[in-house]
């Protein structure tokens, strides 16, 4: 009785999740894309769950492989380089055209290599002191970005990159609308349901990580590593593990958030994204998949409908008030009041299981 109740509630779910993009389509694609930005946060808060909910090592400088994906599939994906190395432009004289099945394993790859080189120098320090040399990480990878224009321009410093292509399946591009049997999928609604099949999968690793000797061993780490260390777990390894794993899905939102806006620039990973990150897991339920994908949901989605209070209420300041701090601060106000009446998230985990 319980199966049939947990299979009629996921085909449920499965339905609405499809069927939704559809109907606000028809509404206005603005609200398409705010699910597409959505599931792009909730693949992100998904990757850090692994590193500061399941491992418990506070990492503030996770955007840092967002940047890495993102940049990767830009110049893969642009004529950027082409345009100012000769030397690639005669190789490939039609342009870089990078395929899906190719960029996104490379995202996830370079971004694990990232995020392994992270974690090495780091696996003496606990708490506040990782949060430290993790945000200095960040914003090193940021500045690295906005100067490695010269003397060989590769990342086109502050002005980004521009003109990247939309991914393509079997040469068909997501940028492009696709008429099937009538109906009409603009891009915003491609890009959501390839956003969302990753998300799938990255729920199901997530899922199976946590239940795994891994996620145990990460978890025994988190609770107390001195006692995981005599108990005979290698912490180091496994620290490295988790800061490798958790990059992979950072890489993969980078590589998909830079065919989805076709254009990326430092100012896209800036600290602000990365604490959003961590709020999001924290808001949702640490280490806990259903609550992260809740706080993430929320805290990406919230801004953007808190549009149509913000208009509102600035009007009744003759303007006084402006719109986007306005919403800041009505974001941090709820964040607050949620934080108050449930300290442990959202949708913590059932206790014992955390």
């Amino acid at each position: 009785m319980m199966l049939r109740q947990k299979t009629w509630t996921f085909l449920i779910c499965a339905a609405l999740l499809l069927v939704l993009p559809l109907a606000l389509q028809n509404v206005g694609q603005a609200w398409v894309r705010i699910l597409d930005i959505a599931l792009l946060y909730i693949l992100l808060a998904l990757g850090l769950n692994i590193v500061v909910g399941f491992a418990g090592l506070l990492d503030l400088g996770y955007i840092a492989f967002y940047a890495v994906g993102a940049y990767m599939f830009a110049l893969l994906a642009s004529p950027h380089l082409t345009d100012n190395l000769p030397a690639l432009a005669a190789m490939f004289p039609n342009g870089l055209h990078t395929p899906i099945w190719l960029v996104i394993p490379l995202g996830a790859g370079l971004a694990a290599i990232a995020g392994v080189l992270l974690g090495a120098p780091t696996l003496k320090l606990r708490g506040d002191y990782l949060a430290i040399v993790t945000l200095g990480f960040g914003e090193i990878i940021r500045v690295f970005l906005n100067n490695l224009n010269a003397p060989v321009n590769l990342t086109n410093g502050p002005k980004g990159i521009d003109s990247i292509d939309p991914l393509t399946f079997f040469g068909v591009s997501l940028g492009e609308p696709w008429h099937i049997g009538g109906f009409t999928l603009p891009p915003v609604t491609l890009h959501y349901y390839l956003f969302l099949a990753l998300v799938v999968l990255a729920v199901v690793a997530s899922v199976r990580l946590n239940d795994s000797r891994t996620g145990r061993a990460w978890r025994a780490i988190r609770e107390d590593e001195i006692a995981a260390k005599a108990m005979g777990l290698n912490t180091r390894n496994l620290k490295l593990l988790a800061f490798g794993l958790g990059a992979t899905f950072g890489g993969v939102a980078g590589v998909l958030f830079a065919s989805f806006q076709g254009f990326v620039s430092p100012e896209s990973f800036s600290l602000n994204e990365s604490i959003m990150v961590v709020a999001m897991v924290v808001l949702g339920g640490l280490g806990h998949v259903p609550g992260v994908i809740l706080g993430a949901f929320l805290l990406a989605a919230l801004p953007e409908v808190l549009r149509h209070v913000a208009g509102p209420l600035q009007s009744m300041t003759d303007g006084r008030l402006d719109a986007a701090i306005l919403r800041q601060l009505l974001v941090a106000l709820a964040m607050i009041g949620i934080m108050l009446t449930r300290p442990r998230g959202l949708w913590p985990s059932p206790e014992g299981r955390a």
